[in-house]
């Protein structure tokens, strides 16, 4: 079976009448798909990290606003004021990944027409969101892979894969269109606290049948010195309007480790994930998670004198990134002024 032909892991899987959310937390061991019928349960699968990544993050939020139009509209002549109070809920699951308030900015435009069938017109909305986001996964796959041509070697951090993404992922959709080209070797760091790499990322490359290398965070220096990898390729959460980049904690040292060892940084993502509205990086809101999802157990306790802090993105400076790509174009060595020509080009 060629890579084309395989059936890519998805995230996300619409009913008709409920969203089905793979519970990410359970890979690689359990393919588990939990159900959710309303916007609160929606909102606690983005909170709980059952669905993660930013473009799957909106995609899941924008069917979250359907759930609860259908809802809403059979029970209360109230409904589009219950209908917004779900989608301030949502908004508030997850503070960094811009694509949320995006998805859920599109849909509030949509609701704010007269709309003769509203739960077709939001479903078709929260659709279009979808088939958006994998259109845009391919388009950006070619590009990457263009940029990628010649290359031995790459690594990945985090999980920016279909898994992420409305299906074949950012910089995983980058590296599967490069494989497809030619074999090039792939690593994979495990990415703290969550594992994303090591649960999701390998385990999702493998479905596809590309061979994948995991390597400890703390290798990533000592693997750039090998002289094993030409590029590392990242997806994002947010990217500000002068290409810094919000990315999984950890990036912004691989792109300091990159810059020592000659080694380029990509950052592939759509143009929602990039915040117009922000200057730079230092804008960026950085969400802390709870301490206990990185402390052992014996330390969670109350009294103890070991603490954690557990911040899960860093921002990366966009002088230290070569290349961002999205759907719309490539930003080679991105900078204010060369982020603001891509800006006029969509």
């Amino acid at each position: 079976m060629t890579m084309q032909n395989r059936l890519t892991v998805q995230a996300l899987q619409w009913t008709g009448d409920a969203l089905k959310v793979l519970d990410q937390r359970q890979l690689p061991e359990k393919i588990v798909y939990d159900e959710y019928k309303d916007a609160e349960g929606v909102t606690e699968a983005i909170a709980s990290m059952r669905v993660r990544g930013a473009p799957a993050i909106g995609i899941a939020a924008a069917y979250g606003v359907v759930l609860s139009v259908r809802k809403q509209y059979a029970q209360s002549n109230q409904w589009r004021k219950k209908v917004a109070a779900d989608i301030d809920m949502l908004a508030k699951s997850r503070p960094t990944a811009v694509n949320l308030f995006w998805a859920l900015d599109r849909m509030k435009a949509e609701l704010a027409n007269q709309l003769e069938n509203p739960l077709a017109a939001m479903l078709a909305c929260a659709e279009k969101i979808h088939a958006d986001d994998l259109a845009a996964n391919h388009k950006m796959g070619e590009l990457g892979a263009d940029i990628l041509a010649g290359a031995k070697g790459v690594m990945t951090h985090c999980n920016a894969g279909a898994l992420a993404t409305g299906g074949y992922g950012t910089a995983l959709g980058v590296i599967r269109s490069a494989y497809q080209r030619q074999r090039i070797n792939v690593f994979a760091g495990e990415t703290r606290p969550w594992l994303q790499g090591a649960r999701l990322t390998v385990w999702e490359l493998s479905q596809d049948g590309i061979p994948a290398t995991l390597i400890a965070d703390s290798a990533a220096a000592w693997l750039m010195k090998s002289g094993a990898i030409d590029w590392i390729v990242v997806g994002a959460d947010r990217i500000a309007a002068n290409g810094d980049a919000a990315n999984k904690i950890g990036t912004y040292s691989l792109a300091v480790l990159a810059r020592q060892h000659g080694v380029k940084l990509m950052v592939a993502a759509p143009t929602s994930t990039i915040d117009w509205t922000i200057e730079n990086g230092d804008k960026i809101e950085i969400e802390q998670r709870n301490p206990n999802e990185l402390l052992p157990a014996c330390y969670s306790e109350k009294g103890s004198l070991v603490s954690a802090w557990n911040p899960v993105f860093d921002v990366t400076p966009a002088e230290l990134i070569s290349a961002i790509v999205t759907e719309r174009g490539v930003v080679l060595n991105p900078s204010e002024h060369s982020m603001r020509g891509l800006k006029n080009a969509i």
